[in-house]
């Protein structure tokens, strides 16, 4: 059973190594005339609706303490929320851990608003054709707010040092019955997935014309899909056990990404198919 997996997960990867024919680059130049006729008017894209909910969810008076989350330090300071996102994740020396963006706004939902862990990560994630979530929301309102800026992360301290060479260890490892990694569909140009073609994220130039673009609007899901979401949906498809929320896991990939992406320009929530 295991040489049979093997055999397919080679035989996988070999597809998605072929160069796409003429008639497949013709389909990915119509869906990528598609994607950029849903960008041409900005103020169309739904994921904004999602980024004024998080910004009322931000300044809203609730939970046990009924305080707002305008105290939140994303990490430049108390209530400060333009740029925070392009320098995510990073260390936070109250929590003495790296977190990223939605890993920080549980750990300000639970000490600011008095909201159990528990029951903000209920339902983190929205499924298809579900209203947004509040997390999701919230996550959105916060990197809208870096739109314009480029990624900067922030290494200086050794644990976030330590995240990243654990996320770029976590990309290239091979894992799981169909022996797959990050790397697998991600270290590699011309691979897709049916008509979508996936990102070179192994190489720092095409990282910057991505990355920066989560959370997104996916067109096929109608909701926005968060970076949290997006790695754990990865790791549903390579079979792997489903995530915990805010999972070390996570936050270190998203490290090694946003790192992969320096310099890149963040225009979140982006839409995609």
């Amino acid at each position: 059973m295991r040489r049979a997996l093997g055999t397919v997960a080679v035989a996988l990867t070999l597809i998605g190594s072929t160069p796409l024919p003429a008639q497949d680059d013709a389909t990915e130049r119509e869906v990528e005339r598609y994607r950029q006729m849903l960008k041409g008017d900005p103020w169309s894209n739904p994921g904004l609706l999602d980024a004024d909910r998080g910004e009322a969810l931000w300044k809203e008076r609730r939970g046990p303490k009924n305080a707002s989350l305008e105290q939140c330090d994303l990490g430049k300071g108390p209530g400060k929320v333009e740029g925070a996102f392009a320098e995510l994740p990073r260390y936070f020396r109250d929590a003495d851990r790296v977190m990223d963006l939605e890993t920080r706004l549980v750990w300000c939902l639970e000490r600011l608003q008095g909201f159990a862990r528990a029951d903000i990560i209920k339902r983190p994630y929205s499924k298809a054709n579900q209203a947004g979530s509040e997390l999701e929301a919230l996550a959105t309102y916060v990197a809208n707010k870096s739109n314009g800026l480029k990624f900067a992360p922030q290494l200086e301290h050794p644990k976030a040092r330590e995240a990243l060479a654990v996320g770029e260890a976590l990309f290239f490892r091979r894992q799981g019955p169909m022996d797959f990694s990050c790397s697998t569909c991600h270290a590699e140009s011309g691979k897709r997935i049916r008509l979508q073609g996936l990102p070179f994220l192994g190489k720092p130039e095409a990282a910057r014309k991505v990355i920066g673009e989560w959370p997104a609007y996916r067109v096929s899901q109608g909701t926005v899909m968060t970076m949290q979401h997006r790695i754990a949906d990865c790791y549903w498809q390579m079979r792997l056990p489903l995530i915990d929320y805010g999972s070390p896991v996570t936050v270190a990939l998203t490290m090694f990404l946003v790192n992969q992406a320096k310099g890149g320009d963040i225009s979140a929530p982006q839409i995609k198919r």
